[in-house]
């Protein structure tokens, strides 16, 4: 979960402004590395959020209302011992995200029912031991277009490029160049108003991780760090709007949009996915 404007305000959260190729604008960030104990509290918390993802997964049919997945997921979660992390974050109403075909993010579960042929990115985040986790994943709901599931792979694919890119001695721009590469190589827009984010104690921490942008630039990258990493990924134009509810954000154009996130460690070893079940 993560909101931003062109420039960088929406959603209710506040960014600091990037420059023009996606690069960290001004001072380098302040990036909070974690201990092995921290992390090992965040990847519990990440079986929750993994989890959840999975159960609403024999959830997500025809004509099924998405405040039904938002009442499972916070079930599960508070029976997982739990607290949703969405839930009243800067005003949010609901413990996930749900966001429907032209809906890039931030989607507000609610009376609307799925229909075939539709996708949904349903977004997770668990607060376990005081430590975070956040994953993402885009569903589709009965047969599909070929456009949209073609879609959905090429954006877990670029999700997929970004982590395999979160290694010791790479820089961030590292990350955000792979997923872009694969987005655009895919025919596809990559969302430059919302980005990705470090996460730990807080939902939202240093680094902002931008889904586009110039190899080999910002911040190293060392054992310890954790991110939220979440290429959204629009089937035409890169540009969104943000609706008068203040979360709900649509590409302009109509046309569909897929979301997939991990939160991802760096090791010693390479990148460990930490919302796995």
């Amino acid at each position: 979960m993560r909101g931003a404007g062109r420039r960088f305000k929406g959603s209710g959260f506040r960014i600091s402004p990037l420059s023009g190729d996606g690069s960290q604008a001004g001072p380098e960030p302040m990036i909070i590395r974690k201990s092995a104990e921290e992390i090992d509290k965040m990847r519990r918390a990440g079986r929750i959020v993994a989890g959840v993802l999975d159960m609403l997964e024999e959830h997500v049919r025809p004509g099924v209302r998405t405040e039904s997945l938002n009442r499972l997921a916070d079930d599960f979660i508070r029976r997982k011992g739990g607290i949703p992390s969405f839930l009243g974050y800067r005003g949010f109403p609901a413990s996930i995200c749900t966001s429907i075909n032209d809906v890039v993010v931030h989607g507000i579960p609610g009376k609307e029912r799925l229909k075939e042929g539709d996708i949904i990115g349903i977004d997770v985040g668990v607060i376990l031991d005081g430590y975070h986790a956040d994953a993402a994943r885009t569903y589709p709901v009965g047969e599909v277009s070929d456009t949209a599931q073609r879609l959905m792979e090429v954006t877990r694919a670029s999700l997929d490029a970004g982590i395999a890119a979160c290694r010791p001695g790479n820089r961030l721009g590292d990350v955000s160049n792979s997923i872009q590469r694969v987005v655009e190589g895919g025919g596809f827009s990559v969302v430059v108003q919302f980005v990705g984010h470090g996460i730990g104690k807080e939902m939202h921490e240093e680094p902002q991780i931008p889904n586009f942008g110039p190899p080999g630039r910002g911040p190293l990258l060392q054992p310890g760090m954790t991110f939220a990493l979440e290429p959204m990924v629009n089937e035409g134009a890169w540009e969104v709007r943000v609706e008068e509810d203040g979360w709900t954000v649509r590409t302009v154009d109509g046309k569909l949009s897929a979301h997939f996130e991990h939160t991802v460690a760096v090791t010693e070893g390479g990148p460990e996915i930490l919302t796995l079940p």
